[in-house]
């Protein structure tokens, strides 16, 4: 069964564009590997960023907890957030139409 993520992160202001630049090279990594990524998507307001990802599975997921792409990441945030991202894993429960109804 798949699993999302809802990963958000805070920047100080004046560290914005640092944080989306490291976001963004996430991306295209995560992007790249064939590893069970269904959706690896950045999202903004005015004073976060989020991250919506969708995994094939749990084992995928934890495959990329373990991985190169988010350890460099980690370390593009470090010192650049108001307060460490905040993670949220959700199990699906679709409902509705098949196309509407789950990410």
């Amino acid at each position: 069964m798949s699993v999302i993520v809802v990963a958000t992160s805070r920047p100080k202001p004046e560290k914005r564009a640092e944080v989306i630049a490291a976001l963004e090279a996430a991306i295209v990594r995560v992007h790249a590997e064939d590893d069970g990524c269904e959706l690896y998507a950045l999202n903004e307001t005015s004073d976060r960023l989020v991250m919506i990802e969708k995994w094939r599975d749990q084992a995928a997921l934890d495959a990329h907890s373990r991985g190169a792409a988010l350890a460099e990441l980690q370390g593009g945030l470090n010192g650049r957030l108001t307060e460490p991202t905040e993670v949220v894993v959700l199990t699906p429960h679709p409902a509705g139409t098949a196309r509407q109804g789950a990410v």
